[in-house]
């Protein structure tokens, strides 16, 4: 099973950070920042590291504070990788609106198949059409922006190569 540690990643306007991402798959889709679980590493360990690295912003594990969704199924990438994925999320809220990035950290592979990073607002990711994951994100960002962090990770929907959910 491959897992991975991810961050919703709000602004103080209410707008979350999502990353558009092609890799070898068309159409683009969009993303929280996150990305594979390192050895010995906890899954927020592991989504402060690629915060950190996908963006430049600096955070600990501990800054994250719990995890708030999980996501799980099975995923099949051609070319890459194929089989069991578990994403768990965590929610951070910058002080401030967005947030000056730095992409200096990506990985050769990364900056290839990322086509944008753009801050989101609630309405606009409930009524896009692109693909964005998790799915049920939006709803899930209402109760996170107003402070409602659920006791235990909430279960989001997985989804097929076909953006279905499964």
């Amino acid at each position: 099973m491959r897992r991975s540690g991810r961050v919703i990643l709000a602004d103080a306007e209410d707008r979350i950070l999502l990353i558009a991402y092609r890799g070898t798959l068309d159409p683009l889709y969009w993303i929280t920042p996150g990305g594979g679980i390192d050895a010995a590493e906890s899954p927020a360990e592991a989504a402060a590291r690629e915060l950190g690295e996908e963006t430049g912003l600096r955070v600990t594990a501990a800054d994250l504070g719990p995890q708030v969704a999980v996501a799980a199924g099975y995923l099949e990438i051609p070319g890459w990788l194929s089989g069991l994925f578990r994403e768990d999320y965590f929610f951070y809220r910058l002080p401030t609106a967005g947030a000056d990035l730095d992409t200096s950290g990506l990985l050769t592979y990364e900056s290839t198949a990322i086509d944008e990073f753009r801050w989101w607002s609630v309405d606009e990711l409930a009524s896009t059409d692109q693909e964005v994951y998790p799915l049920g994100l939006a709803g899930l960002l209402g109760d996170l922006l107003a402070g409602r962090i659920p006791p235990e990770p909430v279960t989001l929907p997985w989804r097929d190569r076909s953006g279905e959910a499964s």
